[in-house]
């Protein structure tokens, strides 16, 4: 996996948008239409808490919140109290990349491409 600012690399596949990896390892867009309505309270459009969803069905045992190549993806409150209910790691997405290639069970991850 590599990334820059913008694009994510995943077994030699390249997304120009945000993502999600699933715990069976498939890789859906993040539909973040929704959370675009919170973008002035922030100053960004947040990753929030109806993004994740899809934890209720996969369950992982570590959740991985990629926040930007320079880690500027604001993460809301409501979201932080579904996270909390897993192990989550909340890094700029080089970091995040890293930690998810070290790790061997499975996981679900959000990943932010720019900023």
């Amino acid at each position: 996996m590599k990334s820059r600012y913008g694009w994510i690399e995943i077994d030699h596949v390249r997304y120009d948008h945000d993502i999600i990896i699933h715990t069976d390892r498939s890789v859906s867009k993040r539909s973040k239409k929704k959370s675009k309505k919170l973008k002035n309270s922030y100053g960004h459009t947040p990753l929030a808490d109806h993004e994740l969803s899809f934890l209720n069905d996969e369950q992982p045992p570590v959740i991985y919140i990629g926040t930007g190549q320079y880690g500027d993806l604001p993460v809301t409150i409501e979201s932080h109290g579904i996270l909390r209910h897993f192990e989550t790691f909340i890094r700029p997405t080089p970091e995040i990349l890293t930690l998810i290639e070290e790790e061997s069970r499975s996981f679900a991850a959000v990943i932010h491409v720019s900023c």
